[in-house]
């Protein structure tokens, strides 16, 4: 979790400062965006040089204080120093992301993420299983990937190029950076509030069911987040675009881009839900084939959390299209109620009157009631923003 928060900085200036950049873009004011580019990467290398080191230093303390055990500690040691040392480098990977797509190269960018997951396989499979590392072999197989996604861009954007966007001569922005971080607070909130609800999902199975429990509850996550990556992707794609027309007041764009996205999230929430459905049982086996009691038991959790899968799409969405119109609040509402304020509500009462069954619950119901927020927020800004 300490290490998430760390990333969730760079999702913060990445998300919230491409929002300022593709809306100078629009106002066709080129010149001004590099700046604001040049601006936010080096913002991003110097404060979290500095975040990394704190973590660096207190990796220890902080293991414990996130429910770390003196069986675990020294591995949380271990690998949350090697993460810390090379975590500037997820940062800028995850600024990135955005960019690429507002630079008009979103295959580049994808290029850069495919490969940097691709490097953290391979190299996973040198260090553990042929070099028998252990944890410090994961660390830096980690640390590698993020390399690839965060440092060769870096190189592309020094030099003259046939994007959009370029490292150039710049200067202080203190404005932009605020509202870059008021706009991307919304992402930064949602990766904090993660960490912060994966804990309490490891407290109460760890008090029900024991650390079988704990693993179950961490197979569910591990495939809800592969499944709800799609949509995440789908909105940091989709969000520079917003960003530029709305900037460049084209309205007519902003409907059509809004009821395409929309269309778009309703197909794949659906697939989505039909895929967990139809293949949980072998999801299940991937993880915890060889203990048949706790397959059972995430078997029945995930096809429960699964109906999730319906509402996520629209809720990741609507936050990150309202960063994208440069709303920070609003954004910042809607991720604050769906990743911390109802998780956390759910996870404190439903596993005390539905016992595991609470728990599997709480993702479906935290859901449900995100969606109706956002449903609130989009129907309540439409005239405003002319996107409907």
């Amino acid at each position: 979790p300490a290490i998430m928060i760390l990333g969730a900085f760079g999702f913060m200036l990445g998300a919230g400062g491409s929002a300022e950049v593709g809306r100078a873009l629009g106002e066709g004011k080129p010149e001004l965006a590099k700046r604001y580019f040049t601006t936010l990467i080096l913002t991003i290398i110097t404060i979290g040089t500095v975040l990394c080191a704190l973590v660096f230093v207190f990796i220890e303390p902080l293991s414990r204080l996130l429910g770390a055990t003196d069986l675990l500690i020294d591995d949380c040691i271990v690998y949350g120093r090697i993460l810390a040392a090379g975590n500037v480098f997820f940062m800028l990977q995850s600024a990135f992301q955005t960019f690429f797509v507002l630079a008009e190269k979103p295959k580049l960018g994808l290029l850069f993420t495919l490969s940097s997951g691709f490097t953290n396989i391979i190299f996973d499979f040198v260090f553990v299983y042929l070099l028998e590392m252990g944890v410090a072999g994961a660390a830096i197989a980690t640390v590698m990937g993020y390399a690839v996604g965060g440092v060769i861009p870096l190189f592309y954007f020094a030099r003259k190029n046939s994007s959009l966007l370029h490292f150039t001569k710049t200067e202080v922005y203190p404005r932009m950076l605020l509202a870059s971080a008021a706009n991307g607070s919304s992402e930064m909130v949602s990766n904090i509030s993660s960490s912060v609800v994966t804990m309490l999902y490891n407290w109460q199975m760890l008090r029900l069911l024991g650390e079988g429990g704990v693993a179950s509850i961490t197979v569910i996550m591990y495939i809800n987040f592969i499944f709800v990556a799609v949509n995440i992707g789908f909105a940091i794609g989709a969000a520079p675009i917003v960003s530029y027309h709305y900037g460049a007041q084209n309205k007519d764009e902003l409907r059509s881009i809004f009821r395409k996205s929309l269309t778009v999230i309703g197909v794949v929430s659906l697939a989505m839900f039909v895929l967990a459905e139809g293949l949980s049982s072998v999801l299940i086996s991937l993880f915890l084939s060889s203990d048949p009691e706790f397959a059972a038991i995430s078997l029945h959790g995930l096809r429960i959390a699964s109906v999730s899968f319906l509402l996520a799409g629209v809720n990741i969405y609507a936050s990150s299209f309202f960063t994208a119109l440069c709303n920070g609040k609003v954004s910042a509402i809607i991720s604050f109620l769906r990743a911390l304020v109802f998780p956390v509500a759910a996870l404190l009462t439903l596993p005390y009157l539905l016992d595991v069954e609470g728990v599997w619950l709480s993702l479906v119901i935290s859901e449900a009631l995100a969606f109706a927020v956002s449903v609130f927020f989009l129907i309540f800004k439409r005239k405003k923003y002319g996107y409907a």
